[in-house]
């Protein structure tokens, strides 16, 4: 069986995808996986409409988006297999050594202190943003009033912290490895305290499950077999195998990096697809403005990703 499965973009969060790959574990189940560039984030979806890939990983919100606007039919994107089951970005900021007003000396931070700081959110894909709105209005903060940069990279936003043009960015990683290299800077929020948000799962259509089916089982086999290796061998392994997807991060920094999620426990890799999980997501796009109707979790997921069981 051969499947071409198309990756979202490159980002260290993915690692469990690029270990199974380069373990063998597609292999062992009897599946061959061409695994293919995708252009931008999001990209797979057109290549999937046309044909030109079986599958690919990405957020649900691309599924929940998709049936927002149209009627499901049996073109219609399906999500299965959840792998990364929690939010994996952070906020950061400069560390504080004098007292300020928003931020008296010994005071945590709260996401009550950003209305008022100088703050950057993620621009490359929509999810974070939205989920941390979310977590703001939770926190009775209204993110219209935030004097908020929205479009530059987290690269541009990181030098523009370090320089002290911004107050506090938000990142996932490498980037939040990279920066407390810096010792006046600091994480000040994980976003998967907050609990199960559907992030990243595989997303094909109705009808390619179908076709597809003893492959996408075999994929779902290989992925589930992820968790128990990284709990044998642990996240510097996990680094020295997946090392030669990220030729640009050094060992030590890639470590430190899948270390934080490994303990963050970010992925779940299971059959299975989060209700709560789902349900906050979808919650995070329709509070926002982003979907028009609430999302229906039985409408996006395919029926071997049902969760029985709330966790």
């Amino acid at each position: 069986m051969n499947i071409k499965l198309a990756e979202n973009f490159r980002a260290v969060f993915y690692a469990p995808f690029y270990a199974t790959h380069a373990l063998g574990l597609f292999a062992e189940q009897g599946v061959t996986i061409t695994l293919l560039d995708s252009a931008s984030p999001g990209a797979g979806i057109a290549e999937l409409a046309k044909g030109n890939i079986d599958v690919m990983w990405g957020g649900p919100l691309r599924v929940i988006n998709e049936r927002d606007q149209f009627e499901r039919t049996e073109g219609s994107l399906v999500a299965f297999c959840e792998v990364a089951a929690k939010d994996p970005f952070f906020l950061l900021r400069r560390r504080q050594v004098e007292p300020t007003k928003l931020s008296p000396q010994g005071t945590p931070f709260s996401l009550k202190d950003l209305p008022g700081l100088r703050f950057a959110s993620v621009s490359e894909v929509p999810t974070p943003w939205l989920c941390l709105q979310q977590d703001l209005r939770e926190a009775g903060v209204d993110p219209a009033k935030l004097n908020r940069v929205a479009d530059r990279s987290m690269q541009e936003n990181l030098d523009a912290l370090r320089l002290g043009e911004l107050d506090v960015i938000q990142v996932f990683e490498p980037y939040v490895s990279l920066a407390l290299a810096n010792e006046d800077l600091e994480v000040v929020h994980a976003a998967s305290q907050r609990g199960y948000t559907a992030y990243t799962t595989f997303i094909s259509t109705f009808e390619g499950m179908q076709r597809n089916q003893p492959g996408f089982e075999a994929m779902i086999a290989a992925i589930e077999q992820f968790r128990p290796w990284l709990a044998a061998h642990g996240p510097a392994e996990l680094a020295r195998v997946v090392k030669s997807f990220y030729p640009h991060v050094s060992l030590d920094i890639l470590t430190a990096c899948l270390t934080r999620y490994h303990l963050a426990e970010l992925w779940t890799c299971r059959r299975a697809i989060s209700r709560q999980g789902f349900a906050r997501l979808a919650a995070s796009m329709l509070d926002s403005g982003y979907i028009k109707r609430a999302a229906c979790y039985e409408d996006c997921v395919a029926a071997s990703a049902y969760e029985v069981n709330e966790q």
